[in-house]
């Protein structure tokens, strides 16, 4: 084997040598030939000297004096420099004949003379002149950098016309205001940014009620009473709000916010015990109330970098250019857990550990609140714990698989204890009244995911949230065991944009209760949602719901019936669907009650359009079908078998108006009408069902 390896080397090489040499005898028959004799030597364009050996290098540089003299004897095109034109006007000066010829000027002793007159014979004297201005320190006239840069002037010869860099006013929140955070109220860094608004809500409607057992015609005995309302609403928020930094630039150092609201609500019905459970205070009713909405202190902890654990370079050294942060805020605070409000939404006491990172891409919130009891007619904080505690996590995910799309991952937890609670006007809330109303407590967890965004030209909205956990004793099932919450929330909506015009479709599920008996509780119900969805949320500032962070306005969000409309169980004392929230729930209040995880569920499916009409009017117009998807649960409650899931068709159409293109002053009005089906024709008389509102809102 290897002889015959051996014999295979010497075979290939000597083809290898073979092949190599007639290519080389080759070359001359392609017209090449063989350069004879030694290469000819080429001469270089451009020679260095070169130092010899032993020897050293020659001086090529020419003294100054010498070579303006040469200069100087060559004609004037030959010269290389044009006429030294200045070098007269030094020889003339009075400095330099006090000292000699110009090649034995000391730079030291020239700098040290006198300076000469300043004439026309001298260099200083055709220059301008400039006066050092004096330091800034000992002139207390000088403005300070909050002020520097815009003086007031006028645009156009016409006052009445737009002016820029306007006068500061106090009563003008447009231009700069030491009440606004323009100008420090004290030191460099110290603002005070105060924000008042007033919001005017005047309603009609028409829900069903029961007549009562004293109607407030005689001679009335139908089981339906006459279900008109009307309903004024008047809201006063004021908002102190003290910080330091500037948080036009980076997150602020410290915040101290108080925001105390003041309102006063009047409802006028057509039957007994609707305002209040006394029949005897008859049909109307006006109350006033004062909560205490916000008032928290923010501090930021560090920044979220590896600089941040290095010794700061000065006072102003952050660690990141990207500014991403750690705060911590105590207090009463407004928190939404996600885009649309689904879950969570309300503005309660507590601690919330905040920040970003990665360049702020990503924003997370670990948030704990204890929450307080809300006012029946108003919503607003009382001074009364609940016993109900809210755990909430989340991370929001910017520019998530493609730009301007966000995700948003979130846990809550809600520890609702065994309370029992009368609300303000007298009617049981905690636990509900319906079964064998005995106090429970509730557990329940969520787990969701969302994303908020636009592809391309796609709008896309969409949630899903799976519920879980324990109610201890639900006082509707016969058999009186422990409910295991499995429960389900899915949403999506897809929205178009062709110039000023918007087309949305979407669709809301949430599961259903089929068996109350089974020990399984399959409904779905949220812990405080503000659900912005289906109709809701049109009239809401953008401004105010910052990636989740805030929410929109509490009032005048939604134009549709049934997510704006509490709608009550006649004859129950629970409502069948709360304010600002598309679930058939079945809780006993609208902000007092427990979660109800036994509930018949719904599946709503939208079709909506928005259009910028002008740039001050923008419309909507929304239809939504909904359905129940269960409705044992309405059966056993109601005793009434052969109810059917059909609900209804809402449709509702709404307006916004901003006369000054901005939001310090905005009408916003809607109407809605839901047409009843067969679902609703064996809960209620069938009767239409309307809802129609004006919202006015002033905001300093």
């Amino acid at each position: 084997m290897k002889l015959r390896l051996i014999v295979l080397a010497i075979v290939l090489a000597l083809a290898e040598t073979h092949v190599a040499l007639g290519q080389r005898a080759q070359l001359p028959t392609k017209g090449r030939r063989a350069e004879k004799g030694k290469r000819a030597k080429r001469t270089a364009l451009r020679k260095l000297p070169r130092k010899k050996p032993g020897g050293r290098t020659p001086n090529y540089v020419i003294p100054l004096e010498e070579f303006l003299t040469r200069e100087r004897a060559k004609p004037q095109a030959e010269r290389i420099f044009g006429e030294d034109r200045l070098r007269p006007l030094i020889r003339t000066s009075p400095r330099l004949a006090a000292i000699g010829p110009l090649t034995a000027i000391d730079e030291r002793a020239f700098n040290k003379l006198p300076r000469g007159p300043m004439n026309e014979d001298t260099l200083a004297g055709l220059l301008p002149s400039f006066v050092m201005p004096a330091d800034p320190r000992l002139n207390d006239t000088v403005p300070n950098r909050w002020r520097i840069g815009f003086p007031g002037w006028q645009r156009y010869e016409n006052r009445k016309l737009d002016a820029m860099y306007a006068s500061e006013h106090w009563y003008d929140p447009f231009n700069r205001n030491h009440f606004k955070g323009d100008y420090p109220i004290y030191g460099r860094n110290n603002f005070l940014n105060f924000t008042g608004s007033s919001e005017t809500l005047a309603e009609f409607r028409r829900v069903p009620v029961p007549s009562g057992q004293s109607s407030a015609r005689s001679n009335d005995y139908g089981f339906f009473g006459q279900g008109d309302q009307v309903a004024v609403r008047q809201s006063f928020r004021l908002s102190f709000d003290l910080f330091r930094g500037s948080a036009g630039f980076k997150p602020v150092d410290y915040e101290l916010r108080i925001t105390p609201e003041f309102n006063i609500n009047y409802l006028n019905t057509r039957e007994n015990g609707l305002t209040r459970i006394d029949v005897r205070q008859g049909t109307n009713r006006t109350d006033t109330n004062v909560g205490l909405q916000e008032a928290f202190f923010e501090k930021r902890l560090f920044t979220n970098s590896i600089a941040s654990f290095r010794k700061r370079k000065d006072q102003d050294d952050h660690g990141s250019a990207y500014f991403d942060f750690t705060s911590l805020r105590a207090g009463i605070q407004r928190f939404t857990s996600d885009f649309r409000g689904f879950i969570f939404s309300d503005e309660q006491p507590g601690v919330r550990l905040f920040g970003t990172f990665h360049n702020n891409i990503c924003q997370y919130n670990l948030a704990y609140f204890n929450m307080l009891e809300k006012d029946t007619n108003s919503g607003l904080n009382r001074w009364r714990m609940r016993n109900q505690s809210v755990y909430a996590a989340n991370l929001y995910w910017s520019d998530a698989f493609t730009k301007g799309y966000t995700m948003n991952f979130s846990l809550l937890y809600n520890n609702d204890q065994p309370t029992f609670h009368l609300d303000k006007n007298g009617f049981l809330v905690r636990p509900a009244p319906i079964g064998l109303p005995v106090p429970h407590k509730v557990r329940a967890g969520y787990a969701g995911i969302s994303g908020d965004g636009h592809i391309k030209r796609f709008n896309i909205s969409h949630s899903f949230y799976q519920a879980f956990g324990r109610d201890d004793f639900h006082p509707l099932p016969a058999l009186k065991q422990a409910q295991h919450i499995n429960a389900q929330l899915a949403a999506v909506e897809v929205a178009y944009e062709a110039d000023w015009k918007t087309f949305r479709l979407s669709g809301f599920y949430t599961s259903g209760d089929k068996d109350i008996n089974d020990g399984q509780a399959r409904g779905f119900d949220a812990i405080v949602p503000n659900q912005q969805f289906a109709g809701g949320g049109f009239l809401g500032s953008a401004s105010l719901a910052d990636r989740g962070l805030i929410n929109n306005a509490f009032s005048g969000g939604g134009i549709n019936f049934l997510n704006r409309q509490a709608v009550p169980l006649t004859g129950t004392g629970v409502l069948l669907f709360g304010p600002n929230s598309l679930i058939p729930n079945l809780r006993a209040g609208a902000t007092q009650g427990q979660a109800n995880f036994i509930n018949p569920g719904i599946l709503v499916l939208t079709a909506g359009f928005d259009a910028k009409l002008t740039p001050k009017l923008r419309g909507t117009i929304n239809t939504n079908y909904s359905r129940f998807m269960r409705t044992e649960v309405l059966e056993t409650l109601l005793f009434q078998s052969g109810i059917k899931h059909g609900i209804g068709v809402d449709t509702g159409v709404g307006a916004q108006y901003r006369p000054y293109l901005n939001d310090n002053f905005v009408v916003n009005s809607g109407f809605a009408v839901l047409i009843p089906q067969a679902g609703f024709h064996n809960l209620y008389n069938g009767r239409m069902l309307y809802s129609g509102f004006v919202n006015v809102r002033l905001v300093f």
